[in-house]
């Protein structure tokens, strides 16, 4: 048994079986691949992987089981690399931050600027992506920190924190009629065409949701992933925008005005994640505590633990 068969193990299962995939993800080759499996297969006299001829369709009972052990195994190896560039190289390293393009534009650049100034020596890669793919790369182990507001309060593998609540707010051309209104209904909201996040994005469920408890269908012309489109399409006319309030700039956006309507969606809260079982260098630990003041080390240590069966 050695490391190799294991990174096999577990890019099989990311690579849904197919093992072309898996050697071309593992700079190897497939031939190479399938003699690591049924070796690893042969030694431990189980099999893995459910086959039908030379393909590999699913896990079998014991391989799913093997599975979860491969994992545990390559991510303490993982960690113990980092235990010891810990030690031998405080004030270096490479750190992944995954999240959203309004968190990233929105909320984050004060702290990333932050992080930069007090840790030089780090470099910082920052990973934008969807909320399901923020998950996937932290469980995967290739992003060491997820901010997002949706899916990565859900998953198991994840740790998760608060890091901040907001509201959406109505953003429209300036003399546009809602001003004009004491308070703002969703009738009101529905006579004009909205522009709002895609599906799973930015609270977009909450938008959705609030409306069809209200018993009002809204005329969605056109949906995006970050708030500077949808701004963008506000301005030309196209519609009245529904995006995070934070997401406005009243220097940068002088051509809109903000309506604050937090009587009308529900609260959205934004979360940062990191994959439980993970060992963090002490820059992670610092960012986290920059984003989240009211944790400390001990109590993110403890949130990190691996979940155990039944939790």
């Amino acid at each position: 048994m050695n490391f190799q068969q294991l990174r096999i193990i577990r890019e099989t299962v990311r690579q849904d079986f197919n093992l072309t995939e898996v050697a071309n993800a593992l700079y190897t080759s497939q031939p190479g691949v399938s003699k690591h499996i049924k070796d690893l297969e042969d030694e431990l006299g189980i099999e893995i992987f459910v086959r039908r001829g030379k393909r590999l369709l699913g896990l079998t009972e014991p391989g799913k089981e093997l599975v979860q052990v491969v994992e545990r195994i390559l991510l303490d190896t993982h960690n113990l690399r980092r235990i010891a560039d810990q030690f031998a190289s405080r004030e270096t390293g490479h750190f992944v931050v995954a999240t959203t393009h309004t968190q990233a534009r929105y909320a984050l650049p004060r702290i990333i600027q932050w992080f930069k100034a007090d840790y030089p020596k780090v470099h910082l890669t920052l990973l934008q992506g969807s909320p399901q793919e923020i998950a996937e790369l932290l469980v995967s182990g290739r992003a060491d920190i997820g901010i997002a507001t949706e899916a990565v309060n859900k998953v198991p593998e994840l740790a998760s924190f608060p890091y901040y609540s907001w509201h959406h707010a109505i953003i429209v051309p300036h003399g546009h009629p809602l001003q004009a209104l004491e308070q703002v209904t969703l009738e009101a909201l529905a006579e004009y065409p909205i522009i709002t996040y895609h599906e799973g994005f930015t609270g977009r469920a909450h938008v959705d949701s609030a409306f069809a408890e209200a018993g009002v269908v809204p005329d969605i012309v056109l949906s995006a992933i970050d708030a500077d489109v949808i701004k963008t399409y506000v301005g030309l006319g196209l519609g009245v925008g529904v995006v995070a309030s934070v997401a406005y700039d009243a220097a940068q956006d002088r051509n809109l005005a903000l309506i604050e309507v937090p009587h009308l969606f529900p609260a959205n809260t934004t979360h940062l994640a990191v994959r439980r079982g993970t060992y963090l260098r002490s820059y992670a630990h610092a960012f986290i505590e920059k984003v989240c003041p009211d944790l400390g080390e001990e109590a993110i240590k403890a949130a990190l633990k691996p979940a155990q069966s039944g939790d």
